[in-house]
């Protein structure tokens, strides 16, 4: 039954991140944005895959479950913040201010929604009874990466963001913010 799971999944996550990827494009017009958001799938990963090691869990069904959660809510962060850089950028604002000013009015909504589904889950992470097979470690996966997505998202993508616009913007768009 897992190798079928894992087979099914191997066909549905792509599509559904596919399906993902366009939406966001839809959204935005620009591939540069689709992608620092996408960019906050590898980020979760990494702290899912680190924390299922460090409480010696093996990736099971439920691990991808909570694998495919986490990277919703990774995604939601990053939409979260893209768009309010997008946002400030269009009333006026510089690059670095509305990075700033974005980061800074974003912080605590991103936060908010990490701290939230952590403490939802830590008895799910503490349970040891019936039950907690399936719910152990879909827990620790959500939990683990979005710590690691939480911490990199507020750093990493703000900072590549300003990066990659300052080196994509033209210098008439430029100018004229000043």
């Amino acid at each position: 039954m897992q190798q079928a799971a894992n087979k099914r999944l191997s066909v549905v996550v792509p599509i559904t991140l596919f399906l993902v990827l366009v939406m966001l494009y839809s959204l935005f017009n620009s591939l540069k944005n689709v992608l620092l958001i996408m960019l906050n799938i590898p980020l979760a990963l990494v702290g899912g895959v680190f924390a299922l090691a460090l409480l010696g869990e093996n990736f099971s069904i439920p691990s991808s479950i909570g694998f495919i959660a986490l990277f919703g809510i990774a995604l939601t962060n990053g939409l979260i913040l893209i768009s309010r850089f997008e946002y400030l950028k269009r009333d006026g604002l510089s690059l670095r201010e509305a990075v700033i000013t974005g980061s800074l009015s974003r912080l605590r909504p991103v936060l908010m929604t990490t701290v939230t589904t952590a403490l939802g889950l830590l008895p799910l992470i503490i349970t040891t009874g019936t039950g907690s097979e399936v719910q152990r470690p879909l827990a620790i996966v959500v939990v683990g990466g979005l710590v690691s997505s939480t911490l990199l998202t507020l750093i990493v993508i703000p900072t590549l963001y300003e990066w990659i616009a300052a080196r994509t913007e033209t210098p008439a768009a430029a100018s004229k913010r000043f």
